[in-house]
């Protein structure tokens, strides 16, 4: 397989892998936490899916929480981990949308600019 250098990428395939590795990065978080808690607190699926969305979140509106010394040191090492990429993945995809943003912005200006220049006869 040859390796391609990321600077040899396109600003668009970037973007769309960026965008990949963050979907598999919350979708893993979500999926660990939800079977997790699934097993260590006997939870059902929706009740474990929504307590790992409320710690990655950190919402916490205290209505569930870990039983067991188990549970309680997993959500302590899954909330310092899970945290950290939930809030780095939300980061990197506000910065995805600002350059698109950014670079949209630029070319109106560019076409504005090119459209206010008074023609020149050849």
């Amino acid at each position: 397989m040859h390796h391609v250098p990321m600077a040899g990428i396109t600003s668009l395939v970037r973007a769309h892998l960026i965008l990949i590795v963050i979907a598999s990065a919350l979708g893993s978080l979500l999926l660990v936490g939800t079977v997790s808690y699934h097993y260590l607190e006997d939870w059902s699926w929706n009740e474990s899916f929504y307590f790992t969305v409320c710690t990655l979140t950190t919402i916490g509106y205290g209505d569930l929480h870990p039983t067991s010394d188990t549970s309680r040191m997993f959500t302590a090492l899954f909330a310092l981990a899970g945290v950290a990429v939930a809030f780095g993945s939300f980061g990197a995809l506000g910065s995805i949308y600002l350059r698109r943003g950014e670079r949209l912005l630029t070319r109106m200006a560019g076409e504005k600019e090119s459209r206010d220049q008074p023609k020149t006869p050849i």
